[in-house]
């Protein structure tokens, strides 16, 4: 009994272990690849932070400040779950304890992920950051990068749609001229 109970205290410290990484590679404002013991290389998505998309307006500024902050660096992390695309969510640390996602709020490069995110600090964070109009908050009519996501595929699908659309009215143009052929 008294394993059973050890083992029992102890899983939530292997479930949430720190482990060390070298940052080598950014992939967006809240996307990075760490090189692991043996060169394994590691993709990992921010906790509680979602940045600007590549494509959309302080994307590239978002990549940079995370680029400028810990490409290169050792950093800390503790993996807290996975994202639909199979990739780890963890909370970074750097800079002898400087919490990643924190930092980017702060600066104004990403918005507090709420629906994934249950410290509200961070959300204080934002509105201070917004305030003081820093980062992405310069632009009055920033978009979530949630809801540039949604919009990117609401157009994707249109354009689909479309796409079977025009398809099928050049199919049914054949089949008309064709028949038009064969009653001349």
């Amino acid at each position: 009994m008294r394993i059973f109970l050890s083992a029992l205290l102890c899983f939530p410290l292997l479930f949430f272990s720190q482990t060390t990484a070298k940052v080598v590679g950014i992939s967006d404002g809240d996307t990075i690849t760490v090189l692991l013991d043996g060169n394994v290389q590691k993709k990992l998505r921010l906790a509680e932070v979602d940045c600007p998309e590549n494509r959309q307006p302080f994307g590239k500024n978002a990549k940079k400040f995370t680029s400028d902050q810990v490409f290169a660096k050792q950093i800390r992390f503790i993996e807290t779950n996975k994202d639909r695309y199979g990739r780890s969510v963890a909370k970074i640390y750097y800079d002898n304890g400087k919490y990643l996602s924190a930092e980017i709020i702060k600066a104004g490069y990403g918005w507090w992920y709420y629906s994934y995110s249950k410290n509200a600090d961070l959300g204080k964070m934002q509105e201070t950051a917004k305030n003081k109009k820093l980062g992405l908050w310069q632009d009055k009519k920033a978009v979530s990068p949630w809801d540039f996501r949604k919009e990117q595929r609401e157009n994707a699908k249109k354009k689909r749609l479309q796409k079977q659309l025009l398809e099928h009215q050049a199919q049914k143009e054949k089949e008309q001229g064709f028949r038009n052929n064969k009653t001349v």
